[in-house]
């Protein structure tokens, strides 16, 4: 069995806002699988449903976000899952709105949904989904950034990398998360060497009469 995590905050002031990311995802996940019964247990609401053969569980706190692993962690605990069970969908701002990157461990990297998830699972071999928020706008706080809704430039994006991510957590799933890394990260561009083209020697007004030819 696996447990598939969204991150965000409970309340309906909280629903369409950039922290509520993870939220947004699992219930886009859980409309894919036909998941439609929630249950109230371990401070969470809670689906099941099967992806392939796998059974999953998706979660969504409603601890509120920087509280995460009060909920997480229970549950891990009652169906004695191991770390590598767990999957976490959650808002990142070190990458641009839209953009998605998936870890197979890693540290909090400041987000304390994912701090807390560290302090009560105790280990850092689970899976992380990032959904990309992109940084505050100039004199904008963090808390006002990741509280606000998404810009209309950016909501499209956000829906986009979502459906994109339903196939990637399922390929972790079915199959393991370094195949779903491969698979869904985006490829770097690799650089390409510059190739020195030929230019016609120019001369100048310094040069002109004295043949001596300078490239511009």
């Amino acid at each position: 069995m696996k447990i598939i995590t969204g991150l965000g905050n409970p309340g309906a002031e909280y629903a369409k806002t950039k922290h509520n990311v993870g939220f947004m995802f699992v219930d886009a996940l859980a409309a894919k699988l036909g998941v439609t019964e929630w249950k109230d247990k371990f401070d969470a609401k809670i689906g099941e449903g099967r992806i392939g053969t796998e059974k999953v569980l998706l979660v969504k706190p409603q601890t509120y976000m920087n509280d995460s692993g009060r909920a997480v962690g229970p549950i891990m605990n009652f169906y004695k899952l191991e770390p590598e069970d767990l999957i976490v969908a959650h808002d990142d701002m070190d990458i641009p709105a839209g953009t998605i990157r998936i870890r197979k461990k890693g540290s909090a990297g400041g987000h304390n949904g994912i701090k807390s998830i560290l302090a009560h699972v105790g280990d850092e071999h689970f899976s992380r989904v990032r959904i990309g928020i992109g940084r505050p706008l100039p004199g904008w706080t963090v808390v006002s950034h990741v509280l606000a809704p998404f810009s209309e430039e950016d909501a499209p994006k956000i829906a986009e990398s979502i459906n994109y991510l339903i196939p990637a957590v399922e390929c972790i799933v079915n199959e393991d998360v370094d195949m779903a890394m491969n698979r869904f990260n985006p490829k770097k561009q690799k650089k390409q060497k510059k190739t020195v083209q030929s230019a016609e020697p120019v001369k100048t007004a310094e040069t002109a009469g004295e043949g001596t030819a300078v490239y511009e």
